[in-house]
Order: structure tokens, then C-alpha cells, then sequence
């Protein structure tokens, strides 16, 4: 109940504590790179991802401490989004690796998220991750999620109100909230094409999770 009251109240913690693009849209392999409207960055809140996936990846152990971590930063169209636009994007010198270090969980998902996500941006593998670094920095965490040690029930509706409280201008419309077996895995936030505040996005705004309570594993 902690976790709620925090969420619910997140301007009085803060004083006294703390897959892919839109799922169901449709995808476009190989299309034009540039070619897009808006960026969606993706945090995946990792104790939930771990337990709906059964993942043995090292972000799972227990011990690692991991709340949110950095999926991916997602270009995206007002209907649909674009993936794999370049064919030969499988390569990610060693170099452009080092701008990705402490992004994402492991190197892998990053090589991987810049073969379907970033090939699509027109940038270099080191602009990709610059500009996820970017949108991760404009992003703030509410405190109520910062080492969470207990399991919680809340509504994806508190976990949106929570996100917006800690990160003025942000509104509904402009984030989603993910689940999977009521189970939280991570939120989509709508970042305009340069990168310099939100924005709206009704397709992904319309795919998030639209169950009633869901569950919020602690931080294992």
C-alpha cells in the first residue's frame, strides 16, 4: 500500500520519502529511414519483465537492484511505425557501443534495438544512442518506484498520474502503461522528433493496458 499512496500522492513523497513499438500497430519492415513522426521511449520496469518472461539474463538475478531500464527509444508514426530499415544494420562498432553503456540491461539488447529501432532513425549507431541517452535524461522516475522492496497493487491510471506529477507538461494522452498477465512490464512515453519535450500520441496512448488493478513486483 505504500507504493499506491506514494503514486497517489507523488508531490507529498517527494517531500517525505520519494516488445516493441505500440503493439498492436501496425509495423512497416524496411521502410524509408527518417521517414517517421515521433519518437516513444520505452521503460521496461525490469522485476516485471523478469517475472512475466522467466528470463535468466543477468538483469534478473536477484540481488541486481534493477527497477526501470531502458528498452528502447522507438520511432513511431502517427499509424504504425517503421522497423529493420536498414539491411545491412546488423554491425555496431565497438565504439558506438561505449555511447550505449549504462542504457540499456545488457549490450545485447542494445545491438538488437538498434538493428529493428535505430536503423530507422537515419542516425549512426552513436547518434541512435545519444539520442537515447537524450530522451532517458528528459525522462524523471517518481520516487515512489525507486528501490521498491514490496509487491504492490495499483491501477495503470496511478502509474500514468504518478509519471506526469514527477514530469511537468506530461499528460495522459501522452503516455501508455504495459502489462502482461496483470502484471506490470514497462511504460511507453511520447517524446517529439527532436527530442526536446512530450507529445501527444493516441495509437499508442490507446494500446496500453486497460485492466483494472495490476501487479507491481518489488525490486528484486
Amino acid at each position: 500500500m505504500i507504493l499506491r499512496w506514494c503514486l497517489a500522492f507523488a508531490g507529498a513523497c517527494l517531500l517525505s520519502i520519494q516488445p516493441s513499438a505500440a503493439q498492436g500497430a501496425r509495423e512497416a519492415r524496411g521502410a524509408p529511414m527518417g521517414q517517421f513522426d515521433f519518437y516513444v521511449l520505452a521503460l521496461s520496469w525490469s522485476p516485471g519483465f523478469c517475472e512475466n518472461s522467466g528470463s535468466r539474463n543477468r538483469q534478473c538475478d536477484s540481488g541486481s537492484g534493477l527497477g526501470f531500464v531502458t528498452h528502447g527509444l522507438w520511432p513511431q508514426r502517427e499509424q504504425g511505425y517503421p522497423s529493420f530499415c536498414e539491411p545491412n544494420g546488423r554491425f555496431v562498432p565497438q565504439a558506438a557501443l561505449a555511447d550505449a553503456n549504462g542504457l540499456f540491461p545488457d549490450d545485447n539488447l542494445a545491438r538488437y534495438q538498434w538493428r529493428k529501432h535505430g536503423t530507422c532513425t537515419g542516425e549512426s549507431p552513436s547518434g541512435y544512442f545519444r539520442a537515447v541517452r537524450q530522451a532517458r535524461e528528459l525522462v524523471r522516475v517518481p520516487d515512489g518506484f525507486k528501490a521498491l522492496d514490496s509487491r504492490s497493487k495499483v491501477l495503470p491510471s496511478e502509474i500514468e498520474r504518478a509519471f506526469m506529477n514527477a514530469n511537468p507538461g506530461l499528460r495522459s494522452d501522452m503516455i501508455s502503461v504495459s502489462c502482461g498477465r496483470r502484471i506490470f512490464q514497462e511504460v511507453r512515453i511520447c517524446l517529439a522528433k527532436d527530442l526536446r519535450g512530450f507529445r501527444q500520441c493516441p495509437e499508442v496512448d490507446g494500446d496500453g493496458c486497460r485492466t483494472g488493478e495490476i501487479t507491481v513486483p518489488a525490486v528484486r
